[in-house]
């Protein structure tokens, strides 16, 4: 297929998708519907295809890899990868409700990328490699938080379902409580480490581009959100490595605060889109714009120049042509004189 054929897709297509394959899902929470369950993923896996497709368009449109064009496109990618953990453990087993744990946060990935940027950051130019392993690190270390999330709301629910005899609801189907609390200790241990070089490499890419003279400050919003959020990430994996006689349920809600914590610092800072250098674009639009002003206030003056010598030979040009005919009268009396 063409990559062409995507060109149309807009970003509402694939959230559709998955707001139906979420809807489908829950059906299972009344009654066991095989139907609804494949139904459910046919619709995952045409807003997964709708979705590649838009950002290889975007990426071809930017010349650009879909993680540097923008922040839209790096939403985008985050909630791609989501959705790509969706259906290979939906494939894994069919069983499995994860479309219920994981498909609500793509939702909030998608619809926050409505609100953020769709222009380059500027500081890419000159540091693509740097970028490039910046915004990865980041994207596959946050993608796995999410897991851990999941995780820690999976085992929250098993948890309250074998406490109130529920184990056995139809068409929900979890994993035990010790293969949870094992998945997600090592969700937390993997992306907090790629987290730190995530952060470490931005702060890298920092002091490239101010040594090249770009603008770029450690007091940034989105710089000191993501500093705190790493904090709270790295007090969770030191306590995870140091403490051997954690619960499951204590490392699933410590997981879910700090998870969530990450996830709504993440967010709103990008969709508030405060002055920050990770949204240059929009200042560079600004700046553009500006300039445009000024070039074109510029050429008004140019031309408002060159029209003044302009009026001030047709004045001149006036003034003779009125000495002329004031001269003219004289000219024909004195003409009269002469002949008589």
């Amino acid at each position: 297929m063409p990559i062409e054929f995507f060109a149309k897709v807009s970003v509402f297509c694939f959230l559709a998708s998955y707001f139906v394959a979420l809807l489908l899902d829950a059906l299972r929470l009344l009654k066991r519907l095989p139907v609804a369950r494949w139904i459910g993923l046919v619709f995952g896996l045409a807003g997964f295809a709708a979705q590649t497709g838009y950002l290889l368009i975007r990426g071809r449109q930017e010349n650009l890899p879909p993680l540097l064009s923008s922040t839209h496109d790096w939403l985008l990618v985050l909630a791609w990868i989501v959705v790509l953990l969706y259906l290979f453990l939906t494939a894994v087993d069919r069983e499995l409700a994860v479309g219920l744990f994981l498909l609500p946060v793509v939702l909030l990935f998608v619809g926050a990328s409505y609100f953020v940027s769709k222009q380059p950051n500027s500081l890419i130019a000159g540091n693509r490699g740097l970028a490039m392993l910046h915004a990865s690190l980041l994207v596959v270390g946050i993608a796995g938080v999410v897991g851990g999330v999941m995780l820690s709301l999976m085992y929250v629910v098993q948890h309250r379902r074998l406490k109130q005899h529920h184990a056995s609801q139809p068409g929900v189907l979890l994993p035990s409580l010790a293969r949870l609390a094992r998945w997600n200790w090592w969700a937390v241990v993997v992306s907090v480490p790629l987290l730190t070089l995530g952060l470490g490499s931005g702060v890298a890419l920092g002091w490239k581009s101010q040594y090249a003279g770009k603008t770029m400050s450690f007091s940034d919003p989105i710089v000191l959100g993501h500093g705190v959020v790493w904090v709270a990430m790295m007090s969770l994996f030191v306590w995870l490595l140091t403490t051997r006689r954690s619960t499951g349920k204590q490392v699933a809600a410590l997981t879910l605060w700090a998870g969530g914590f990450l996830l709504a610092i993440l967010l709103g800072l990008q969709v508030l889109s405060l002055a920050s250098f990770h949204s240059g674009a929009k200042t560079s639009l600004r700046m553009r714009h500006c300039k445009l002003q000024i070039a074109s206030a510029a050429a008004e003056q140019i031309e408002e120049t060159e029209r003044q010598p302009a009026q001030l030979c047709g004045s001149l040009s006036n003034l003779q042509f009125a000495i002329c005919n004031l001269q003219s009268p004289h000219v024909r009396l004195n003409s009269r004189e002469a002949r008589s």
